[in-house]
């Protein structure tokens, strides 16, 4: 009806009749969709029977305390959540395989320069992991060593864990250590707690949708040290292969297969990690760049990415070629490339801002020019 003279609605038609559902029938089709997606996915038998017995409770709770009780509204929040977070999972979703050892080496190379005695190592370890795939002598990959990258900051450690992802054509995950100070970052809370939601590991294979996903666990010597020993104890249940197949999340409850995830560590260095879990790494250790490398780490890899991302033509900037030591030389005290990846972005803005201030339509930086670009 219009509000003003109580007449009908344009929009409603002569004898149409509107269906508005009532509240109570709202809350009865959301409890069958729930029961509709346990039982549309595949799961554990045992789960689905918790899951199962979980909306029935909910449906009782409704029955009881009525559908407008905050009683019932908790409790569907709560059990809708954690269905959600269940079916979620992949529990038994792979992704395919790349088993092209040459193909890995190309992709490698592609992204690293340099580092042929750590490429050697991973392409040795990838090797092995081809084999047993091909073989399907699963047995002996569950027992693979967890390569821990250990270096200086900025030498390529991250990216080089990203490379074997993509070697493998599988999923890439990055899990954080850097200031962690609780073990249930990566366990997950009970679902006791009102915000109780699960640990960095579940997430993580949600996000990637598969079980045999790339899984990097980052700066591990950067814990927070009030929490070190706690951490340290859900790692080595978490890279043991003896445990990780059924590392249970203490929101999931329920054990989850982790064997098929290849986990790749990266650290400064070793002193805060612990004994127990560096005995299950096999230790790569990542050198620094040298000046010659930095060169041409700056001139082919990071000055075209770069210059794309500044908007920039291959056209639009040159550097003259001899002037690359000269560029990266202030910065040789820094064992790693990201000094060397800001001073190039520094220079490619500047001459953005030459550009589109109409200074110049291109620029070429030579020995006289240099100094102008380069920060103070």
């Amino acid at each position: 009806m219009d509000p003003l003279n109580g007449s009908a609605n344009n929009s409603t038609s002569v004898g149409e009749t509107i269906h508005v559902q009532s509240p109570q029938v709202q809350a009865n089709d959301q409890i069958r969709r729930l029961g509709e997606k346990v039982e549309k996915t595949e799961l554990p038998t045992d789960l689905r029977e918790h899951l199962i017995e979980r909306v029935q409770r909910l449906a009782l709770i409704r029955a009881s305390a009525g559908y407008l009780s905050p009683t019932y509204i908790l409790e569907y929040q709560a059990t809708s959540s954690y269905i959600n977070w269940v079916i979620n999972l992949p529990w038994n979703k792979l992704s395919k395989d790349v088993l092209d050892l040459k193909a890995a080496k190309t992709i490698m190379d592609k992204n690293h320069y340099g580092l042929v005695s750590v490429k050697d190592r991973i392409l040795e370890y990838l090797a092995s992991i081809i084999l047993n795939i091909q073989q399907k002598t699963q047995h002996q990959l569950l027992r693979a060593p967890i390569l821990c990258l250990v270096g200086l900051a900025g030498t390529g450690k991250t990216t080089l864990a990203s490379s074997i992802a993509e070697s493998l054509g599988r999923n890439f995950e990055r899990i954080p250590f850097g200031g962690m100070g609780d073990a249930r970052a990566l366990r997950g809370q009970s679902r006791v707690f009102a915000d109780a939601e699960p640990g960095f590991v579940i997430k993580k294979l949600v996000h990637a949708g598969s079980k045999n996903c790339v899984i990097l666990l980052d700066e591990l010597d950067r814990v927070s040290q009030e929490a070190r020993s706690d951490i340290m104890g859900v790692l080595v249940e978490l890279l043991d292969p003896e445990q990780n197949k059924g590392f249970i999340d203490h929101y999931i409850d329920f054990p989850f297969d982790l064997s098929e995830v290849l986990f790749v560590a990266t650290a400064n260095n070793t002193t805060n990690i612990s004994t127990a879990v560096l005995d299950r790494l096999e230790i790569i250790q990542m050198p620094s760049y040298t000046d010659a490398e930095k060169a041409v780490i700056g001139r082919d890899y990071l000055f075209p990415k770069i210059l794309n991302q500044t908007g920039l033509s291959k056209t639009q900037l040159i550097i003259d070629s001899n002037l690359w030591p000269e560029i990266i030389r202030p910065l040789g005290f820094d064992s790693g490339i990201r000094s060397l990846e800001r001073t190039i972005e520094g220079i490619c803005r500047k001459t953005a801002r030459l550009i589109v201030e109409g200074k110049g339509q291109a620029v070429s930086i030579t020995g006289q020019n240099l100094k102008e670009f380069l920060p103070a």
